[in-house]
């Protein structure tokens, strides 16, 4: 499993094996099941969760209507990005799709490593980077894109999660109706 994570890390910033050993030699793991909260509206982001199995799911309720932020999957980063990185309450929900197992380090024990490690703390500021270029893409799909061609993104990008994910979350991310998610899903053929 490390060396997956290795090369996941890579993606954003080549941090060395001592490093690398520091960061892995921190992290405990925990399982969740499905439908387990593992932030609820309101309880600050203690942990950061590098996710090894499982789908989960971050959300929010209003109007009577469930409003998914994000899903997460192996081997992405897990948590309320702005409860964990201020350690303020948490504005939204982050449940489990699936039964999961996730590696975890906490806020106290990561900036410690961050005082320890400049490549530790440049990987993390890479990550950050990565994460706020995707929620401004993600913002523009949803407001330049058709419903079909938002269907078609989400599907290149992610596509297990159609099998995997109940298609109202879906529709509810992708800011369509469930109907017309429906129509989408038989119809148009992913490539």
């Amino acid at each position: 499993m490390h060396q997956k994570q290795h090369e996941y890390l890579k993606l954003f910033h080549n941090i060395g094996d001592n490093d690398f050993s520091l960061l892995m030699g921190k992290l405990k793991s925990r399982s969740y099941k499905k439908n387990d909260l593992i932030t609820v509206q309101g309880q600050i982001q203690k942990e950061l969760y590098f996710v090894k199995s499982g789908v989960q799911m971050s959300y929010f309720d209003a109007a009577e209507k469930t409003h998914v932020i994000a899903f997460t999957y192996p081997p992405n980063l897990c948590a309320i990005p702005e409860s964990f990185a201020f350690q303020t309450p948490s504005p939204y929900y982050l449940t489990c799709l699936t039964d999961s197992e996730l590696d975890y380090i906490t806020f106290e024990e990561l900036q410690v490593l961050f005082d320890q490690s400049q490549e530790i703390e440049r990987l993390f500021r890479k990550m950050t980077e990565a994460i706020l270029a995707g929620v401004i893409s993600r913002h523009i799909e949803m407001h330049a894109l058709t419903i079909e061609e938002r269907y078609k993104a989400f599907g290149k990008r992610s596509p297990h999660l159609l099998q995997i994910v109940p298609h109202k979350y879906i529709a509810s991310y992708l800011g369509i109706d469930p109907t017309n998610f429906s129509k989408l899903f038989n119809q148009v053929k992913l490539v």
